[in-house]
């Protein structure tokens, strides 16, 4: 199993940047890819991103490519998710998800809120 912590949220005003953070415990954090879901208000929970467990292989939903960065530390257990440009739209819970495969662990979330 793994435990996952996300921090790194707050209000920043469009056009801005935030860097969330994604701690996992564990040792094996290395073998799972980790993905970030966001859920806006009164909205399901949507994809966003996915790293691959080295770190060589990202995915991106189309609304935040060219915007979102992820990148990853297995030595620090620690996933970031840079994001530029900031819209209004992207005010959002986001969560961090490891996948080990067979099992999604999913973090409690940090809240992002984009002013206009």
């Amino acid at each position: 199993q793994v435990q996952l912590v996300e921090s790194g949220g707050g209000l920043v005003q469009a056009g801005g940047s935030l860097r969330l953070s994604c701690v996992a415990s564990g040792r094996t954090f290395s073998m799972y890819a980790v993905r970030w879901f966001r859920q806006a208000p009164g909205k399901d929970r949507t994809f966003v991103a996915r790293i691959s467990a080295s770190g060589l292989i990202t995915n991106y939903v189309d609304a935040v490519k060219g915007r979102f960065t992820l990148t990853r530390d297995n030595a620090q257990n620690t996933v970031y998710l840079q994001m530029n440009s900031l819209k209004p739209e992207d005010t959002a819970v986001y969560y961090c998800v490891a996948d080990d495969g067979s099992t999604y662990y999913w973090g409690k979330g940090t809240q992002v809120t984009v002013s206009s």
